[in-house]
Formats: C-alpha cells, sequence, structure tokens
C-alpha cells in the first residue's frame, strides 16, 4: 500500500510543480506584453493560465489510473497518499494552493460527493495566512520624489509621455485627497508591492501612502498609450480600489510567490473582501473556489438559516437561491426550458465556461462552478426544495436527508436591477439607469452582446454598478447580424404578429429594443438621453468593426472623476 500511496504523492506533486511552472512563465511574460502593447496576447494568457490547472490534474489522475488500475479508487491508499503530500507541500509559499489540487485530484478520481476530509484538506477559510509578501518601502520625504521613485522601481518600462507632469498631477492628487481626511501631505511614505498588477490595458501599482496619523490604500493605474505611458488616475479610497479586486473582472496576472501571504496583504487594503475573492482576483481561481466553500459551510454551520428563493423574477433557464444574510446566490438548471427560450443544457454551461475564461469587463459576475455539494434536507424551504426535486432532476437528488447539487454555480448576491429602481430614490434610479446604458456599452466592447437586456437580468452591487448575470442567451457581438427593421408601406404587414420579413438566428435589430425592454416613464428618457444609440444600427456595428479587427477596447475600472487631473480641473473651473 505505502508503494501506491508514495506513486499517487509523487503524480500530484510533479503535476502540482507543472502546474505552477506554467503558471509562473505565463506570469512572467506580462511585462514583455505591456511593453510591446500585446493587449490580445496578455489577454490570452490570462485566460491560459485558468486551463493549466484543470489540464494537469486531468493528467495526473490519468496517469494514476492507468498505473495502479483498479487500485485507484483505494481510500486508505489515498489517506497515506495525503500525509506524503502534506509533507512534500510543507514549507512551500504556495502549499494552500498544492491541498487545493491535491483534493481536485482525488474528487476526479474517486468520484466524490460531498466532501471526504479523509482524503481531501478541508482546512478551516484562511482567516489569519502567515505573513505578508516583501514589500518596497520608500521612508518619509517629498511626495513627487517619493511617487516618482515608486514608479521608476516598480514599473520596468521607461517610455514616459511626461512623468514629471504626471508624478505633479499625482501629488496634488494626493495632497487634495489627505485634506479631505484632515490631514497635510508635505511629506510621504510609501509602501507597495514591488511587481505590478497587470489587466487588460494597464499595470497598477498597489501599495499604501501615509502622511502624519493618516494611511490610504493607493493604486496607481498605468497605461500605455501611442505616445508612450501615462499615469491614468491615483485612487486612495477603498471603495475605489475594491472595484480593481471586483469579482465582475477577470484575474490579474502578477507575480506571485506566496499567495496566502499575497491574500493577507490585500485584506489590509480591502478588510471587507473575503479571501475567496482575492485568491481569484490574483490568478488562483480554483483555490478562490475552495475559500468560497469554506466560507458557505462555516456560515452554514453557524446560522440556522434555510436555503430560499432569491430576490426577483423566477428564472425560466435557472431555479435561483440564497440563504438569508449570506452573500452568495446559487443557480441550478432546469430540466426543461418553456417557450420563448430555445436554448440547450449544453450550451448554457458553454456560456458560463466563456464568460469564466473571458475579459468582464468589470459588467459580468464571476462564478464558481460545483459538483456534489451535499447539504441536509431540512436546510430547504419546502417550497423550493419540492421545485428542485421535480424541476431540476438532472442537478439535484434527495435521498433520505441528504440533498445532492450534483451541479451549481455559485455567484455573488447582487439587487436585480427592477427591484432596485422599485425601491431606490429617483436619484438612485437615475444614475442606476445611466450605467445600465453604460454596462451594456461596455459588454459590447469587450465582445458580448447579452441577448436578453431586460432589467431583470442585471444587478446593481455594494458599489452601485450595474452588471449582468444572465447568461444562457449571451453571444459574441462578432457573431450578431445587426439590421434595421425594413419598411414597409403595406399597414397589413406591418401589424402582424409575426415579422414579413426573414429573420435569421444571428439578426439582431436595435430599433426593437425599446418596446422589448418595457422602460417607461422618466426612466426611459434618461436612458434615450445618455445612451440613444444603443437603439440604432451604427453603435453596434462600429464597435462590431473595431472587436473584429482584433482591437482590445480600453474599459476603466475607475469612474471618470477619478483620472488623474479631474479633481484639479473641478477646483480651477469654479
Amino acid at each position: 500500500m505505502t508503494g501506491s500511496a508514495d506513486l499517487i504523492a509523487r503524480i500530484a506533486a510533479t503535476e502540482f510543480q507543472l502546474y505552477r511552472d506554467q503558471f509562473d512563465a505565463l506570469t512572467a511574460m506580462a511585462p514583455e506584453r505591456f511593453g510591446g502593447r500585446d493587449w490580445s496576447g496578455l489577454q490570452e494568457d490570462a485566460a491560459t493560465r485558468l486551463d493549466i490547472y484543470n489540464d494537469r490534474v486531468a493528467t495526473a489522475a490519468g496517469e494514476i489510473e492507468d498505473q495502479l488500475g483498479p487500485q485507484d479508487q483505494n481510500l486508505a491508499v489515498w489517506q497515506e497518499a495525503k500525509v506524503q503530500f502534506a509533507a512534500a507541500m510543507e514549507g512551500r509559499g504556495d502549499a494552500e494552493i498544492g491541498r487545493t489540487f491535491f483534493s481536485s485530484l482525488t474528487r476526479r478520481v474517486l468520484t466524490t460527493e460531498g466532501t471526504n476530509p479523509e482524503v481531501e484538506f478541508t482546512d478551516e477559510p484562511s482567516q489569519s495566512l502567515p505573513g505578508e509578501p516583501k514589500l518596497l518601502s520608500l521612508g518619509l520625504g517629498d511626495k513627487e520624489d517619493r511617487l516618482g521613485t515608486l514608479l521608476r522601481q516598480t514599473i520596468s518600462e521607461t517610455d514616459w509621455q511626461n512623468l514629471e507632469r504626471d508624478v505633479r498631477l499625482a501629488a496634488l492628487e494626493i495632497e487634495r485627497r489627505f485634506a479631505s481626511h484632515g490631514a497635510a501631505a508635505a511629506t510621504v511614505e510609501v509602501e507597495a508591492y514591488p511587481e505590478p498588477f497587470y489587466r487588460g490595458r494597464a499595470a497598477y501599482v498597489v501599495g499604501t501612502i501615509s502622511a502624519g496619523d493618516v494611511r490610504l490604500p493607493l493604486a496607481i493605474a498605468v497605461h500605455h498609450t501611442n505616445r508612450g505611458l501615462v499615469v491614468g488616475a491615483v485612487l486612495l479610497e477603498p471603495d475605489d480600489i475594491s472595484v480593481l479586486f471586483s469579482y465582475t473582472r477577470a484575474s490579474f496576472v502578477v507575480a506571485v510567490e506566496n499567495p496566502g501571504q499575497m491574500v493577507n496583504y490585500l485584506r489590509r487594503l480591502l478588510s471587507h473582501r473575503k479571501p475567496a475573492e482575492l485568491f481569484a482576483a490574483i490568478g488562483f481561481n480554483k483555490h478562490g473556489k475552495t475559500e468560497r466553500y469554506r466560507d458557505l459551510r462555516s456560515y452554514i454551520d453557524e446560522s440556522g438559516t434555510r436555503f430560499d428563493y432569491a430576490r426577483g423574477i423566477r428564472g425560466m433557464v435557472m431555479i435561483v437561491f440564497t440563504l438569508p444574510g449570506y452573500d452568495a446566490v446559487f443557480k441550478v438548471i432546469r430540466d426543461r426550458f418553456p417557450y420563448p427560450k430555445q436554448t440547450t443544457r449544453r450550451q448554457v454551461m458553454s456560456k458560463y465556461r466563456m464568460v469564466f475564461r473571458h475579459d468582464r469587463a468589470g459588467r459580468l459576475i464571476d462564478a464558481h462552478e460545483f459538483e456534489h455539494m451535499r447539504f441536509s434536507r431540512d436546510r430547504f424551504a419546502p417550497e423550493l426544495l419540492a421545485e428542485l426535486e421535480t424541476a431540476a432532476t438532472r442537478s439535484v437528488t434527495v435521498a433520505d436527508d441528504i440533498v445532492t447539487l450534483h451541479h451549481v454555480y455559485v455567484e455573488r448576491k447582487v439587487v436585480p436591477l427592477d427591484i432596485y429602481l422599485r425601491e431606490s430614490n429617483p436619484l438612485k434610479g437615475r444614475a442606476a439607469m445611466i450605467d445600465y446604458g453604460r454596462a451594456i456599452k461596455n459588454l459590447a466592447m469587450s465582445d458580448i452582446f447579452p441577448g436578453d437586456m431586460l432589467l431583470k437580468n442585471f444587478g446593481v452591487t455594494r458599489s452601485g454598478r450595474v452588471v449582468f448575470y444572465d447568461y444562457d442567451e449571451l453571444t459574441r457581438v462578432t457573431e450578431c447580424n445587426f439590421r434595421e427593421l425594413p419598411q414597409t408601406q403595406d399597414p397589413d404587414r406591418e401589424m402582424a404578429a409575426d415579422p414579413w420579413f426573414g429573420v435569421g438566428d444571428n439578426d439582431v435589430f436595435p430599433e426593437e429594443f425599446r418596446n422589448f425592454l418595457g422602460i417607461r416613464g422618466e426612466l426611459r428618457s434618461v436612458l434615450e438621453r445618455h445612451h440613444g444609440d444603443l437603439f440604432g444600427v451604427r453603435f453596434w456595428r462600429r464597435v462590431q468593426d473595431r472587436v473584429g479587427s482584433g482591437e482590445v477596447i480600453e474599459i476603466f475600472p475607475y469612474e471618470r472623476s477619478r483620472r488623474l487631473g479631474a479633481g484639479i480641473r473641478r477646483r480651477t473651473s469654479t
């Protein structure tokens, strides 16, 4: 038995190291991609990093099955292998990622339902990970000098458009922000992670800046334009930096030796962000999923709440439920979809896989895909359980007192936009409607057409951003055929229930959005005023041409008011 356990542990450790080597090799290409303005390459590297994990787990499982045969199902062997693998991970900075890798391997080979702590690492959620990464510390000094030094030491590129100007404007912005906190900022101390966080068409320097007794989080956005590097924004508020690390954005590409220490550091800057979100934000999505599951089990153990329907209109494709007080929703695919839905289970799952690998542009919610999660039957509201048993039999089974969710997506909970608009004051409602239009445009610029753009399929996050979460009709903008409605002089044709002209599967008529969306009154006027171009083909075709040509359109993860010098311009104009 020892020989078999040793074989499993050795194969697992080898494949995990190959995963890390490949992951790190792609990460190491980021500075070159950024320097060469190879945005498509940077995006592709980020997406490929997500695939490596499953590829290496599958390879490890195949080797074990080939070499052990029926013995690969022996639990005693796996128990011993777990001990040996844990010993191999001892002292490694990425040991927790390795333990998750081993657990993924056991689940793949043993087809475990629920969890089995005898062969899986089922530790409690990471609340106090050991230490923090080594940081770049710049002692007390003139703020312009410290900012210039920070940028020169963290950004390897030297092709600055006008670094002195950017540093001067950044220093004025810092002075203004510290003044709002009642502190002077003639001299500052800066502490930052020495490696940039790359994503999209930008690199971010992340750290803290202090003046007197006031310490603020710091994120400097650096963009590489045709004319050289520029500082796009200096973010100093936790909410602004939180948006950078949002669950609605793709992972950063950042060099990390010890992921746990990095998450510990980021939690110091973003205390409300859970480890699950931060592990995913730096590229370790599978361990983020592990942390999400541990967090969920901890909440269930501590609370007496039951799963019940989530707020909002019941879905035609998904049954969506939640735990009161918990920050996530659970979505299982129905067995059958009523008319007019014309999709399949396989197609729905493919949409979620596409979103997982895609640049989410701050507008698509990341979803963790779980299999064989087990809960006590009494933790489900009766009406919900009855529907799961009858309408989602391919995803859910109920046996004795156990409910097994064989396939479920877990996403962050947001307020459905239609509910938000009903419950908010007019000012917030108008702002949400403006951002709704902006969200559709951001999605289009990232080559995503939502398909079903009804308000119920969008939600509002804690920060007030509008996001999309209904993926069953999602498609690529470049695959759509945006058409103008044909005109006719025949009133009978005009009033006919069915179109009098031919309509292809991918045909889209933007003029119809006005009526289809069902938005009335002032909110419709707001949308028309700010985003009326959504109702014509010109906007869609222009974006389609840009994306189709290979252009990666930059979508800024901060508001216009946060752009460098915006605060100075506002002061001088009043």
